[in-house]
């Protein structure tokens, strides 16, 4: 191959790579919201959320805008995470924005056909509002 073919296809091969990065950075730049889950062990109804619900919440566009994380009730929240009241009743799930302050608070699990419409109301709310 000539030095000039080489040379297209190592820029090609760099091309290709930025691309990649790039698109892999964009999710994690994007990243603004989150939706920690305060469970603890023994919570049965934590256990059928994670088992039943949880999956489907991270395969949709909620959780793709909102990503489940979660913390036991009893342990240390995650890193920059500031809440407004310590939650005492699980599961508990409250959408944490982007300067790991709370945005909303969901206190217990109601069932699909509020938990799903309630999640949405919030992640809209903290995405329209300027500290969101």
């Amino acid at each position: 191959m000539s030095r000039h073919g080489t040379r297209i296809r190592h820029f090609g091969t760099r091309l290709a790579m930025a691309s990649v990065l790039a698109l892999t950075a964009l999710p994690a730049m994007a990243q603004e919201l989150r939706l920690l889950m305060i469970e603890q062990t023994g919570c049965y109804i934590c256990a059928a959320f994670n088992r039943d619900v949880a999956p489907a919440y991270e395969a949709s566009p909620e959780g793709a805008r909102a990503p489940l994380v979660h913390a036991d009730l009893r342990g240390p929240l995650p890193e920059g995470v500031t809440l407004a009241s310590q939650p005492f009743v699980t599961p508990t799930f409250i959408l944490i924005g982007a300067d790991g302050t709370e945005q909303g608070r969901l206190i217990g699990y109601p069932g699909d056909d509020f938990f799903w419409p309630y999640i949405n109301e919030m992640i809209d709310a903290a995405t329209e509002s300027p500290t969101g």
